[in-house]
């Protein structure tokens, strides 16, 4: 079921040629844009691969409403059809994230090359079930590209050091592009994967929760006696 599911998920998405074309090149336009900056062009190019990820996973979830309650009527699980939609996501988000890797790996001279990957692939972790979240809470597409949207802009502009920001579900890419690019000590590792365990394990815990209850049969009522 989970493949099948994932599949499913990988042959829909595929069909929506132009916002995928769009949601692979916003992140290139994030890189470029700071490419001046190696420490932030870096971390910008990680918040938008989250962007991206987000986006494909909302996009996903909400086109799928309808068949995943006509599924759980016959007797997929909720945790089968969540799980096979974020199995294809992943997927798709790792190869964007070696594809950008690959990038910063030919145009940059990082002093720790393979925290990048880390801080890509955590980033990818955390915005799948992000996506799923959202698309519960916001069943359009629209409104839910924008609330993604405005996170990722209030991620790059808040105080860093600020509650505000360690709030934020991508935090964790301050942390972990600062241990990638500066010379600086474990804490700063040990503090980013920190929060990215406890965010994504909130995230897919309140995508678990929300789906279940949203795919929950509904009782229909009683017909009136004449």
């Amino acid at each position: 079921m989970l493949w099948t599911i994932a599949g499913t998920s990988l042959r829909e998405t595929g069909r929506r040629r132009a916002a995928l074309i769009l949601v692979i090149v916003l992140p290139l336009a994030f890189y470029a844009a700071r490419s001046d900056m190696q420490g932030q062009a870096i971390r910008f190019l990680a918040l938008g691969v989250g962007w991206a990820v987000a986006t494909l996973a909302l996009f996903s979830h909400v086109g799928a409403r309808h068949l995943d309650r006509r599924l759980a009527v016959v007797g997929a699980s909720p945790t089968a059809l969540l799980l096979g939609r974020q199995l294809a996501l992943v997927g798709m988000g790792l190869a964007l994230a070696a594809g950008y890797f690959g990038l910063v790996a030919a145009t940059q001279d990082v002093n720790r090359l393979w925290a990048v990957g880390l801080l890509l692939g955590t980033t990818v972790l955390i915005a799948a079930p992000l996506g799923a979240v959202v698309s519960l809470v916001l069943p359009r597409e629209l409104e839910g590209a924008l609330a993604l949207l405005a996170v990722m802009a209030t991620q790059m502009i808040a105080d860093p050091e600020g509650a505000l920001a360690k709030a934020l579900p991508l935090w964790s890419t301050r942390e972990l592009t600062g241990y990638a690019v500066d010379p600086v000590g474990s804490d700063h590792l040990r503090d980013g994967l920190a929060h990215f365990a406890v965010v994504a394990l909130l995230c897919a815990c309140a995508a678990w929760i929300a789906a279940v209850v949203r795919l929950q049969p509904q009782k229909l009522p009683e017909p009136r006696s004449a």
